[in-house]
């Protein structure tokens, strides 16, 4: 689609509808250039939503894939597409006809992306689950939270959006690499399990050797250590500290105004929680920015999402943007050669139908009996 800009100008990529980590990963490609078209579900819409941020800068065109010659339709954009996302339950995809054989027969160089919690295979696959049960799996949910709270679930970022949408975005671009040297495209199994057991890595090297302590709260970096956790501040507001190394250790002391002879070692988790508590909330939050932030003291505000983007440091470098007035993370990374266009709202639902499948080579009058079986729906 002509005025797109980043790096992944040029490719197209078909996204099935989806919840969660599926409309997440197309955001992510979107953002970076490419043509996410979304085949969204009837009934279509006639007024886009500027709130609906996983779906910004797409397309959409809405088909009843179970209405006579959808599924003919879909088969007839995969030749020119070079990737697809699908989050249904595994067999889903098969039953309508779009499964990979059939998906790749019409098209060999399609990157067919799937994305699920357990993964195409094995004895949960056909199951439902959610972020919260991925990272159970995994052995990830174990360790987070305090000994006193039991296991606390971190939002849906881990599994859903990190270990499930990215790793899928980061699947079709290796398979896309690959395929300028083969010529050919395949399919690119990504399950939140996988993902979330992944991020685990570091942790799995610490505990084999031997640097990793059971449950939780009894690690320097889930919360134990006086050095690498948060504190309340005198108005309630929130701090967070990560002074690991020595020097940063001592740097936070010196400043926060604590005697040389003073100083709680290092190694004495409990002690230095208590003193590092009392401390902290003798003045406000903002007191303790304007003293400790900008400084190799490791220590920065907790904020909330109503406060991120006022941020000065957020604010000067743009990490949040504004779109028909909703505060939204801007895209990232970033690239000096190739940067990503400006931000576009979600599309309404089947906002781009007769434009898609005009812009793909459809007759008019192919579209025209589309419209008048049912399988395609327009906007408006």
């Amino acid at each position: 689609m002509s005025g797109r800009a980043g790096p992944l100008r040029g490719f197209t990529v078909l996204e099935f509808a989806g919840l969660g980590g599926a409309p997440f990963a197309g955001m992510l490609l979107a953002d970076l250039g490419a043509d996410v078209i979304r085949i969204d579900r009837p009934p279509a819409a006639s007024a886009h939503d500027p709130a609906d941020v996983l779906n910004r800068g797409k397309r959409s065109i809405c088909l009843d894939l179970k209405a006579p010659g959808a599924i003919e339709l879909v088969l007839r954009l995969l030749p020119r597409a070079d990737g697809l996302i699908e989050s249904y339950r595994p067999g889903v995809m098969e039953r309508l006809g779009l499964g990979p054989e059939a998906c790749l027969k019409a098209a060999p160089r399609l990157v067919y992306g799937r994305l699920s919690g357990w993964g195409q295979d094995g004895p949960l696959a056909r199951a439902a689950g959610h972020d919260i049960d991925y990272l159970a799996l995994a052995g990830a949910l174990a360790h987070i939270g305090t000994p006193e709270s039991g296991p606390l679930p971190p939002l849906s970022l881990v599994a859903d959006y990190a270990g499930g949408g990215m790793l899928l975005a980061l699947g079709l671009q290796a398979a896309w690499l690959e395929r300028g040297k083969s010529g050919r495209g395949q399919v690119v199994d990504a399950a939140m399990l996988d993902g979330a057991a992944l991020l685990m890595a570091s942790v799995y090297a610490r505990q084999a050797s031997g640097r990793w302590a059971g449950g939780r709260g009894g690690n320097f970096m889930d919360g134990a250590a006086h050095y690498y956790t948060t504190y309340r501040c005198a108005d309630g507001k929130w701090l967070a500290v990560g002074a690991i190394e020595p020097q940063f250790y001592a740097l936070l002391m010196k400043l926060c105004g604590v005697r040389e002879s003073e100083i709680p070692a290092q190694e004495a988790w409990p002690e230095g929680k208590e003193r590092l508590r009392a401390l902290f909330a003798r003045r406000p939050r903002a007191d303790w920015c304007q003293l400790l932030e900008g400084t190799d003291a490791c220590v920065a505000p907790v904020l909330e999402v109503c406060e991120a983007s006022g941020h000065p440091h957020n604010a000067a470098r743009g990490v949040f943007a504004a779109v028909e007035g909703v505060t939204q993370p801007s895209p990232a990374p970033r690239f000096g050669r190739t940067p990503a266009g400006e931000l576009r709202p979600a599309p309404a639902r089947g906002a781009h139908g007769r434009e898609v499948l005009e812009g793909f080579g459809v007759p008019a009058a192919e579209i025209d009996l589309a419209v008048a079986r049912g399988a395609l729906r327009l906007a408006g």
